[in-house]
């Protein structure tokens, strides 16, 4: 998941020319459905309280270990309860990958007083690595600064910023395993990454833009040794890295969660909006903020729908992704089977909550033809909830479970909001556990998400239709991700387009 998606977002869209598509359904009618959510919601909720009571019962989440599938089942069991009918497993197979040991020690060069430097393995690196290399500050990782040092880091390690540190203007941040997808092609044999968050942070995430193991050694280190490292360099330039990793792989069963609220309308039921989440969370903590506010609060819409008994006229999946942080392995999953089965003409909408928090908005997502509906459905929301922002945002990005169906043409909206700043640095790092949680905030997202995915599930019709295979193509151009994809190695257009 990728972290920049989920900052507060703050341009708001005051206008558009797209043509807005009245409900079928009367407007007051809508707007007490709206009441009736927001009461039960502030009554009721259970969001908070189940997530922390999975922190403290599972702890972290990772896909194929026995955590992992603790909180599969601790998902089934959840939304069972809760009345839903229609929940199944949907089991995939994946790689999964999980950390043994890692060390990195630094010195000058033809020295053998080695410095050890604390750090963290990024997912999906090798089972068995060993490197003894010169270190090569790239500095943001971007493109641009492999291309200043490309005559100097092959057969070297790579010291690379997850984050954008100044110098920077308007640039946009690649993912990490994209950084080191660009540090294999030009030849780097290891990965150091410099988190860019204050505090001795390490972070973990994967390494792989495909989902599985990838051929040179990455490791994360905090912001002052990264900073400690570069002063040294100044005076040796020629510094000294030794990466040694060992890690576990296999491949295993891994389990979406999906609960179904049939559509209740012969028009509309073949018609079906999916709102997913990602169960599974990284190792060094209890994945609270990624992505436990984000799944729970899915969580306690399901309940909120069951509870209310609301018979919305489209079929809705409520879906626990699993898989998402090794490389979105569970959402592409889903829309593998939808394929095989001949289903997946029938999405005709995406909802994605990923660490999706005190929402206050939704971003249509480079649909222009959404955002009036999403403004008018806000304003609704207004209604009930005079406090709701309705902030409407405009923007597409990629590294979450939404990527693997706008591949596919389909239309994905997330909620807009924010996590306090000194939350979001726990973002996948050893210090994300419940403690950072806010209910008032996990309530917020979901009272106003859920009457959201209601107003969408009732629509008369969703401006935004599934994309053609090139208008698709022209979608991914016009939004500036063609290059993204194709370090992640998922465009699928030719390389002469």
């Amino acid at each position: 998941m990728k972290k920049s998606h989920y900052v507060f977002l703050i341009l708001v869209l005051l206008s558009s020319t797209a043509a807005y598509q009245p409900i079928q359904e009367d407007d007051e009618d809508l707007i007490e459905t709206f009441q009736q959510i927001n009461e039960e919601v502030l009554a009721n909720s259970r969001a908070y309280e189940t997530l922390g009571e999975a922190c403290k019962v599972i702890g972290h989440r990772l896909t194929g270990s026995l955590n992992g599938k603790k909180a599969e089942e601790y998902a089934y069991t959840l939304l069972k309860n809760y009345g839903i009918k229609d929940v199944k497993y949907q089991p995939f197979h994946v790689e999964a990958w999980s950390r043994d040991t890692v060390t990195l020690a630094v010195a000058p060069r033809k020295s053998d007083n080695f410095y050890d430097i604390e750090v963290v393995s990024l997912a999906m690196t090798p089972v068995e690595a060993k490197v003894t290399a010169e270190i090569v500050d790239v500095g943001n990782g971007l493109e641009p600064d492999f291309q200043a040092v490309k005559d100097k880091l092959q057969g070297r390690i790579a010291l690379v910023n997850i984050g954008l540190l100044a110098p920077f203007k308007g640039v946009r941040n690649l993912h990490r395993s994209e950084k080191t997808a660009l540090a294999t092609e030009y030849g780097a044999v290891g990965v150091i990454f410099v988190n860019t968050v204050k505090g001795n942070v390490l972070l973990t995430g994967t390494a792989s833009v495909t989902g599985s193991l990838i051929g040179i050694p990455a490791v994360c280190i905090s912001l002052e040794s990264g900073t400690h490292i570069r002063e040294w360099m100044k005076e040796q330039p020629n510094l000294m890295g030794v990466i040694d990793m060992k890690n576990f792989s296999k491949m295993i069963k891994a389990r979406n969660v999906i609960a179904t609220i049939k559509g209740s309308h012969s028009k509309y039921r073949d018609e079906k909006i999916v709102i997913g989440g990602h169960l599974d969370s990284w190792d060094l903590a209890t994945g609270a903020l990624d992505n436990g506010i984000g799944s729970f609060s899915i969580l306690d819409i399901a309940r909120t729908f069951q509870a209310l008994d609301l018979k919305p006229k489209r079929t809705i999946e409520f879906v626990m992704f699993m898989g998402e942080e090794e490389g979105l392995l569970g959402s592409k999953a889903m829309i593998e089977k939808s394929r095989r089965n001949n289903s997946l003409d029938k999405i005709a909408y995406m909802f994605n909550l990923d660490m999706a928090n005190n929402a206050n908005g939704f971003n249509a997502s480079g649909r222009n033809e959404m955002v009036p509906l999403l403004t008018k459905f806000g304003e609704y929301i207004q209604k009930v909830s005079p406090e709701y922002k309705n902030i409407v945002t405009n923007q597409a990005g990629l590294h979450s479970d939404h990527q693997s169906f706008m591949l596919e043409g389909i239309p994905t909206t997330n909620p807009n909001g924010g996590i306090a700043p000194e939350a979001l640095g726990c973002y996948h790092a050893n210090c994300d556990d419940f403690n950072l949680v806010k209910k008032n905030e996990m309530i917020n997202t979901v009272r106003y998400t859920a009457m959201m995915l209601y107003a969408m599930a009732n629509v008369d019709k969703i401006p935004a239709k599934k994309l053609d295979f090139y208008s698709t193509k022209d979608f991914f151009i016009k939004q500036n991700l063609k290059k993204e994809l194709e370090l992640g190695r998922e465009w699928r257009w030719g390389q002469d387009d």
